[in-house]
């Protein structure tokens, strides 16, 4: 019986993440009678999710592509709820994985997050995106690792406004240099107190929750990958920018397509990276945080 090949897309709905869901259908090299594969397409609500997937099993190129398994092809793709701001959706969702596919996964994408307008601590906004987008990916991903096989990948979709240069040098040294989860944790919540303050500009912080919260994602993603459990199991572990993407997150704003933009997340799960872990990622190659 030949084996299957599991990936998951988080927040993969709409945007970049059914574009990614797409490309790794489009791209992926099996033939009948080969190994099959199986996407997980996964969203916080049930309907978008179940219109997504009808969108995509029904997409022109993809069915003139014959990819899927209803069309003679190896691929398959399944809708799954998840939202990753709430931890018992992830373990209800990492549960059922772990009974489905008890030889494991293959590769995980955590493309979930929020953009939320303004900054103001009294409307939630900054601890609404370092939930979702920090917190929530940081416990998907400790969540999917042990699930994931030897050598397989997790790619966390985090952004170039993550990156150092708006920080004030004391709080960049304090990233680079961070070495465990929780030295990263300790540095989001530091944010979190200036705000909470008022005195976050002072303190040589960024006005924005959003590129605070994706930095976390950068430092928690080397820290993650540092850890010697993934390392000997050759797990590769990355982060990426995907670009300024015309999507609903960016309000229409945008220089590349969703298919242009997952074209980095969809190489680093399954592309030839090499061994390549721990590093930021986008216009698919290793950049400079």
């Amino acid at each position: 019986m030949s084996s299957i090949t599991v990936g998951v897309v988080t927040g993969a709905n709409k945007g970049i993440g059914l574009a990614i869901v797409r490309k790794l259908a489009l791209q992926y090299e099996g033939t009948p009678g080969g190994n099959p594969f199986l996407i997980y397409l996964t969203s916080r609500d049930e309907r978008r999710g179940e219109e997504a997937l009808k969108g995509i099993t029904s997409d022109a190129e993809v069915k003139k592509a014959k990819v899927l398994v209803a069309d003679g092809g190896t691929v398959d793709i399944k809708h799954h709820l998840l939202d990753i701001a709430d931890e018992t959706s992830i373990k209800d969702f990492t549960d059922f994985l772990k009974k489905e596919y008890s030889q494991g996964i293959n590769f995980v994408i955590n493309n979930a997050g929020i953009a939320m307008n303004g900054f103001d601590p009294d409307t939630n906004v900054v601890d609404n995106t370092l939930k979702t987008n920090y917190y929530g990916t940081l416990h998907a991903s400790l969540n999917f690792l042990p699930l994931i096989k030897p050598h397989g990948r997790l790619v966390n979709v985090a952004s170039m406004v993550g990156g150092l240069s708006k920080y004030s040098s004391s709080i960049q040294s304090r990233f680079l240099s961070a070495a465990s989860i929780a030295d990263v944790n300790s540095i989001v919540e530091d944010f979190r107190s200036s705000v909470l303050a008022g005195t976050e500009q002072k303190d040589g912080w960024p006005r924005s929750a959003y590129a605070v919260s994706k930095a976390g994602v950068i430092g928690l993603t080397r820290a993650i990958a540092a850890q010697e459990e993934w390392k000997a199991r050759g797990i590769l572990i990355n982060s990426c920018c995907p670009g300024w993407v015309r999507t609903d997150m960016t309000r229409g704003g945008g220089v590349k397509t969703p298919d242009q933009g997952a074209e980095t997340p969809v190489l680093l799960a399954v592309g030839d990276i090499g061994e390549s872990t721990g590093l930021f990622w986008q216009n698919e190659r290793p950049i400079r945080w």
